[in-house]
């Protein structure tokens, strides 16, 4: 079996490693638009060594933003600020990602180190958020949403399928859709969350209709020979089992329609949920999604030590392995891997010459 260090291809694709920085939110944005600190951020990231390097979650809209700081794709001033970010990523062999994102009813928060609740409407910075049903969320997030019109499912669709065009354009070469962690699609897909008795609610066909459309919408301007990918909440941790059936059938029917990938994730639709945290845990999950869907597919949650990420590889749970912490701690992190596995002058990078040279001449 392929391990950690070895390429994958996928589509017209080819990442040179196993390891992807999985999308991590900044919040340093002005009005979506990206400046220094996500240069330095992901370039650093892409220069230590990772095989794909997925921008954070970017939204479809200004009332799509989790905080005033998100990253967004609603405009042009906007799709320009990244364009040289996505030539910078792939200057250094690696492969540019994009995720695109509605935050629905955890919309319009405080950034998470000022509060990470509802900023009460009518103040700086608030926006009335959306959802499929006016339930609110709970928590810190106690806003209850604007209940979506169809009018309103249709505009955020166009939004989404506007702002992956601009990503198309730019040059990204991998597609993530965020329909994860009680964001706008996961609310549509959770009977938690959405109490709606026409189409887009009731039976679990009707609560990924939503899902389904969009994938749908989107697969007709994404590039057949770019990978299309979701990010997907397949199980909640809250004493309800229906959700991870229901998500394999979702998955399967997109399968049909062209998506090519799917990143495993948790709902976090609710803030009651008894998640079971510990090492790797998501890694028999992802496993079994992928087997009863024919997808392959990826993963993270507390993934951190090289020799468990490549083994995660090696017993065929995960295609890729998704980081966010440990590379943020060490963006170096795929060198300083290969070291402890024993994976010598690895063809998937080198260090540049600057560290190189001081490395080897101080051992």
């Amino acid at each position: 079996m392929p391990g950690l260090f070895d390429p994958y291809t996928l589509k017209g694709v080819t990442l040179r490693n196993r390891i992807a920085v999985s999308p991590m939110c900044q919040y340093m944005a002005q009005d979506g638009v990206i400046n220094d600190w996500h240069h330095v951020h992901y370039i650093s990231l892409a220069r230590g060594g990772a095989g794909l390097v997925v921008v954070e979650a970017t939204a479809v809209a200004p009332e799509g933003r989790i905080t005033w700081g998100d990253t967004g794709l609603w405009n042009d001033t906007q799709a320009e600020a990244m364009r040289p970010l996505v030539a910078a990523i792939k200057a250094t062999g690696a492969v540019p990602g994009i995720q695109i994102a509605h935050a629905g009813r955890k919309a319009s928060a405080n950034r998470p180190w000022e509060g990470d609740d509802h900023i009460p409407e009518g103040e700086p910075n608030s926006w009335t958020t959306i959802a499929p049903s006016p339930v609110a969320f709970g928590g810190g997030l106690p806003r209850v949403p604007h209940e979506m019109s169809l009018d309103d499912i249709a505009r955020v669709q166009r939004d989404t399928v506007a702002a992956v065009t601009r990503a198309r354009d730019l040059g990204f070469e991998w597609l993530e859709l965020h329909m994860a962690h009680g964001y706008l699609a996961q609310n549509f897909f959770s009977p938690l969350s959405n109490k709606r008795t026409d189409q887009y609610g009731g039976s679990a066909e009707n609560r990924a209709r939503y899902l389904f459309e969009t994938l749908v919408a989107v697969r007709r301007v994404w590039p057949e020979d770019r990978p299309l990918t979701i990010r997907l909440g397949v199980v909640e941790f809250d004493g309800n089992d229906a959700m991870l059936g229901e998500a394999i059938t979702l998955l399967s029917r997109m399968k049909q329609e062209g998506l090519d990938f799917v990143d495993v994730s948790i709902g976090f639709n609710t803030p009651e949920a008894s998640i079971p945290w510990a090492p790797n845990f998501m890694g028999g999950i992802a496993q079994q999604v992928r087997q009863e869907t024919g997808l392959p597919g990826t993963t993270s949650w507390y993934i951190s030590k090289p020799e468990e990420a490549d083994t995660l590889v090696r017993e065929d749970k995960i295609d890729l392995v998704m980081l966010g912490r440990p590379l943020l701690a060490d963006p170096h992190w795929p060198y300083a891997a290969a070291k402890a596995l024993g994976v010598e002058n690895p063809a998937w990078a080198t260090l540049p010459p600057p560290y190189a040279h001081w490395l080897a001449r101080y051992r």
